[in-house]
């Protein structure tokens, strides 16, 4: 084949120097041509003469030559990436060359003759240069065309803007890629080409694309595009049997590293892409501060502490139970220290210790006195704390309003807690027990030091214990996807996207406010399981099963996001709603905390009724509501 010529040992271990000699060949060419025409192509006898100070002079020419291709790095460039920057430096170093000659010549020889040889030597030479390598570009793209008909994939570049250009620049220069490319498909252009290839039609005509062009495949290349067009493009696509994938922009931003193309994974469907946030007011509360998070190794915890540390507090305290996931993290952290992507002047402390103990975090605070605290800490999984709910009010309750006290006592300034639907008209006990942290909240929120916040929202996707990752590890087993109902009805959210807005909601942080973050439009299971099997290339029902095994304990099948009777407003960041604190005391908070104190210091107590009599507690504030 036309490119293994250049894929020889000897040609890679003197690629430059052989290059090199083509080129000075080229240049020698070039002034015998242009002497040739000078001279009314003959060879003077004149010529012929002085032949020995014209091989002088060539050979001065050459080494000016070289000297030139040296200075503007020519041989850097890879001739397949050949483009408007490698041929800007052959112009360059070409043109440096030709007026070096033409300026000896004036002042050695001064004869005008001489010096419009080497004019035209010169245009000769960088023609012919540019020529040989823009030639090698053009016939091994047509050789990996033609080499590969028969067994590509022939897919389709959705997206005919720059970065459909680089994929397709990129594919054409990638022979490991089994893609022969169609043409473009955009919503916008029309009737226009790009790198040779048509625009054939808009994201709509993709069923009738794919039968006029016998299409097997289709790659996504638009840098930002929304979720709702990405969704309905992925429909189109898959509706009309199209394998399809998404350009890496991760590839795009550190070319050669990764993969060009990728999956679409389910979180590029259920995200909502980037979100906006005011900088300067989450900088006005993060930068140069002591910043604390518990439950730091969590998923919420953990991103919470990656998107913090972008804020360059001084000092990030991480406080988890588990050994674990907190080494993990911290380990992630000296990784970006080294590699330059996080400022080496953020201190990075990581503790263990439980909420449980008021004692532990006392002394964390007392010591490190952190200016803002995130909690994230806390028991979540729906039915495991159906089976010990006693576990679940010790370290979600009384582990909460330890923090809260220590936030107060020690004239901490900010205090954010994350909270979650599951404690809006709750029917469990984690969503009973997340209500009452809420309450806790309320309750001190008049404390006169310390602003605080509660951030409600839904399922956060790929978090520790979500649906997605389940399914995935049942659609990598050969199935079945179990679903507890067809009919249930979730709200998602990115982990990003969530720690994202804890950070803005945190600004808002006043006198116990609940915030409630815009999940969305709500998604029926069911459908994300049917998409989450097809972006694994397979079929729902006939490669993987899909079965219904009925509600777990203490499941809803629909979850809220706002209490009846709680007032609502919207914030300055359209995503974030504010619900207005109810009220409620802190000695009416004391009096339903030590009714739990008692009851888990009963023996044989049942988890029957303790589930009971959380319930009740956190029901008999619903008449605050319309206070």
């Amino acid at each position: 084949m036309f490119h293994k010529a250049f894929e020889n040992k000897m040609y890679k271990e003197h690629r430059e120097k052989i290059l090199m000699s083509l080129d000075l060949c080229i240049v020698l060419i070039s002034y015998v041509l242009a002497s040739w025409i000078k001279n009314d192509f003959q060879l003077s006898l004149h010529m012929i003469i002085n032949a020995s100070t014209i091989l002088t002079m060539m050979l001065i020419i050459l080494l000016i030559y070289a000297l030139s291709f040296y200075i503007f790095k020519v041989y850097k460039s890879l001739w397949k990436y050949i483009g408007v920057d490698e041929l800007l430096r052959l112009t360059l170093s070409s043109g440096f060359a030709t007026v070096i000659i033409m300026l000896g010549s004036m002042v050695y020889f001064n004869v005008p003759s001489l010096v419009s040889v080497e004019f035209i030597a010169g245009i000769f030479s960088l023609i012919l240069m540019a020529g040989l390598r823009v030639g090698y570009r053009m016939l091994r793209r047509i050789e990996m065309q033609n080499g590969n008909d028969v067994a590509s994939k022939r897919v389709i570049i959705i997206g005919a803007g720059d970065a459909g250009n680089l994929l397709l620049k990129e594919l054409a220069q990638n022979n490991t890629l089994n893609y022969k490319i169609i043409g473009f498909v955009d919503d916008y252009k029309k009737n226009i080409m790009i790198g040779g290839y048509k625009v054939i039609g808009t994201t709509h005509d993709i069923h009738a694309l794919k039968e006029k062009h016998n299409l097997d495949g289709a790659l996504i290349a638009i840098s930002h595009v929304n979720q709702i067009d990405l969704r309905r493009i992925y429909d189109e696509c898959i509706g009309a049997g199209l394998e399809t994938k998404i350009m890496n922009f991760q590839f795009k931003n550190n070319t050669r590293n990764g993969n060009l193309v990728a999956d679409i994974k389910i979180e590029d469907l259920l995200g909502r892409g980037e979100i906006h946030l005011d900088q300067t007011e989450i900088s006005s509360y993060l930068s140069d501060k002591i910043v604390a998070v518990t439950g730091a190794g969590g998923s919420i915890g953990s991103e919470l502490c990656r998107q913090i540390v972008k804020f360059q507090p001084r000092k990030l305290i991480m406080i988890d139970i588990n050994e674990n996931y907190l080494y993990m993290l911290e380990q992630e952290f000296k990784r970006d220290i080294a590699h330059g992507k996080m400022s080496e002047n953020i201190e990075i402390k990581s503790l263990i210790a439980s909420i449980r103990e008021k004692k532990a975090i006392d002394e964390i605070f007392a010591r490190y006195q952190p200016e803002v605290v995130y909690h994230a800490a806390a028991h979540k999984h729906v039915p495991l704390m159906e089976t010990r709910p006693m576990e679940a009010i010790k370290n979600n309750v009384f582990g909460t309003n330890n923090v809260i006290h220590s936030c107060i006592e020690h004239k901490v300034k900010r205090f954010i807690m994350i909270s979650t639907d599951k404690a809006v008209n709750p029917t469990n006990v984690m969503g009973a027990t997340k209500r009452m942290t809420e309450m806790l909240l309320q309750a001190n929120g008049h404390n006169g030091v310390t602003k605080m916040a509660a951030v409600r929202f839904g399922n956060v996707l790929g978090s520790n214990g979500s649906v997605i990752p389940i399914f995935k590890e049942q659609i990598a087993e050969g199935g079945p996807v179990t679903l507890t109902s067809k009919e249930i009805i979730r709200y998602f959210m990115t982990i990003p996207e969530a720690a994202q807005l804890v950070l803005q909601a945190g600004y808002y942080a006043n006198q116990g406010d609940i915030f409630v973050l815009d999940m969305g439009e709500p998604v029926r299971i069911l459908d994300l399981a049917e998409k989450m099997i097809r972006l694994a290339g397979l079929t729902p029902y006939e490669d993987i099963e899909i079965k219904e095994i009925g509600l777990r304990p203490g499941e809803k099948m629909f979850e809220e996001l706002r209490l009846d009777g709680e007032d609502t407003t919207r914030t300055k960041n359209d995503l974030i709603y504010k619900n207005a604190a109810m009220k409620i005391t802190p000695k009416e908070m004391d009096e339903r905390l030590e009714v739990l104190h008692k009851l888990l210091a009963k023996k044989d107590v049942s988890p029957a009724e303790i589930r009971e009599t959380i319930l009740d507690l956190i029901i008999s504030d619903k008449a605050m509501c319309h206070s």
